[in-house]
């Protein structure tokens, strides 16, 4: 067969490349790591607390998988090289499509476990809470708030990750005006915190009666969830906490009590609140679990901002600023305003098929690491 030397060499280089990637996945920490999972499962007491060992059950599944997943490409070299030799002793040239397509397909697992590795920043692991807000434009965008809170929720469904909504502002007539949630799983944070910015949507408003084309904006916030190890105190002093009767859906257990509670971090500003869990020491610790969130954000802000001072401005974020454009009219189109990877389907994308955005973004950034 002509094609069986160009074959050879694929293959001599898709068992190169997945050298290569067990050497960035560190494949012998990562077996360490599940061992010691495994060890904390196995041992006396550890389902009395049960939201540690979600957390750790979450996590050795995680690694399990990963390690799984990597095998699995050395598996699917071995069926392609025997593929090769059934194909080469028979002369079967029918074999050879076959042959390219199994090629294609263990060259894009390999490209995306790839941009996986790149998932190495301290909080990336983790789980993280999401904050949504409406811009100006009254029902617009509080429209669009509701419309991208619904993306996202799709994308953790396809990405295996669980949400929870921790505090949602009904919009006026329509939307949201505000919603916090969280989001859970392996890498949640590292995956999600490319979305973190301004949205702007362009599309005729089904809410102006002459059908004109309106510019609406929503922001996100993406913050890592930290687990309370003391490392990162918080100081009675200086939190307020007001408590309040929470309003909209729950039931006349969460309208007639105040069980709602607002916290305020006084040397930063920063303000969170909670009213969805049933009581009100529930949401205190729920209030407690986003101001860790909210600092760490605060923290690794920093820390970009100092990046950006010495690595100049391809490597440098903007918090808070435009990121990305959804038109809907008068053509379709989805843009990365940072990576300039778009996409025409935007009815695939509201849907929450957001992996191009995300992978781009961080090919995006290491790209801008390689070249500093």
């Amino acid at each position: 067969m002509l094609e069986m030397e160009q074959f050879k060499q694929d293959l001599t280089e898709v068992r190169a490349s997945i050298e290569e990637l067990g050497q960035s996945l560190d494949i012998e920490r990562l077996k360490e790591q599940l061992m010691e999972y495994q060890e904390d499962m196995a041992s006396t007491g550890f389902w009395d607390d049960m939201e540690r060992a979600q957390k750790i059950n979450q996590r050795a599944h995680g690694v399990e998988e990963r390690l799984n997943h990597y095998k699995s490409l050395g598996d699917r070299a071995d069926d392609i090289e025997a593929m090769m030799e059934l194909a080469d002793e028979a002369d079967d040239s029918d074999m050879a499509a076959e042959i390219r397509q199994e090629f294609a397909a263990i060259k894009a697992d390999l490209e995306q476990m790839k941009l996986t590795t790149l998932l190495k920043d301290e909080f990336d692991q983790n789980d993280c809470i999401l904050a949504l807000h409406a811009g100006a434009g009254g029902t617009e965008a509080q429209d669009w708030t509701q419309m991208l809170y619904r993306m996202y929720t799709r994308f953790a469904e396809r990405m295996g990750f669980t949400v929870k909504e921790l505090d949602l502002l009904d919009g006026d007539e329509a939307g949201i005006k505000s919603v916090t949630f969280e989001v859970s799983g392996d890498y949640a944070y590292g995956f999600l915190k490319s979305e973190r910015g301004v949205h702007r949507l362009v599309r005729i408003s089904p809410f102006d009666a002459n059908a004109r084309r309106h510019t609406s904006f929503a922001s996100l916030d993406v913050a890592p969830i930290i687990e309370d190890t003391g490392a990162m105190e918080i100081r009675t002093e200086d939190l307020r906490i007001d408590t309040y009767r929470a309003s909209g859906k729950g039931g006349q257990h969460v309208n007639r009590t105040d069980s709602a509670v607002r916290m305020t971090h006084l040397p930063t500003g920063i303000v969170v609140q909670c009213q969805n869990e049933r009581s009100q020491i529930q949401n205190r610790e729920t209030c407690m679990m986003m101001l860790r969130a909210k600092l760490a954000e605060l923290h690794e802000k920093e820390r970009q901002e100092q990046m950006s001072d010495v690595k100049g401005e391809q490597k440098k974020i903007e918090w808070g600023s435009q990121i990305r454009s959804y038109v809907f009219q008068p053509y379709t189109l989805v843009k990365d305003l940072r990576t300039g990877f778009e996409v025409g389907d935007i009815g695939a994308v509201m849907d929450g098929d957001l992996e191009g955005f995300v992978m781009s973004y961080l090919a995006w950034l290491n790209n801008g690491d390689k070249e500093q």
